[in-house]
């Protein structure tokens, strides 16, 4: 599952980070005690995007999806 990077940002945002700069290749979130580097890609793989959570202190938001295959019917004739 990829994780929008506003979807990220966003839920940064709600837990107190604020964009503190633009660096060359990430953009810098803070909030006042922790800098987190946030790269510019338009989606995150889950694990990675739990990672900068992790980093920011913040507790695991995207969750692995449990998709279970469809069930196969027998033909009843």
């Amino acid at each position: 599952m990829s994780v929008k990077r506003r979807d990220l940002v966003k839920y940064l945002s709600e837990n107190g980070y604020f964009l503190l700069r633009e660096g060359g290749n990430h953009s810098i979130y803070s909030n006042n005690n922790k800098i987190i580097p946030v790269k510019r890609h338009k989606t995150f793989d889950r694990i990675t995007a739990n990672q900068i959570l992790k980093q920011a202190g913040i507790s695991k938001k995207f969750k692995k999806l449990n998709i279970h295959p469809l069930p196969t019917f027998q033909n009843m004739s």
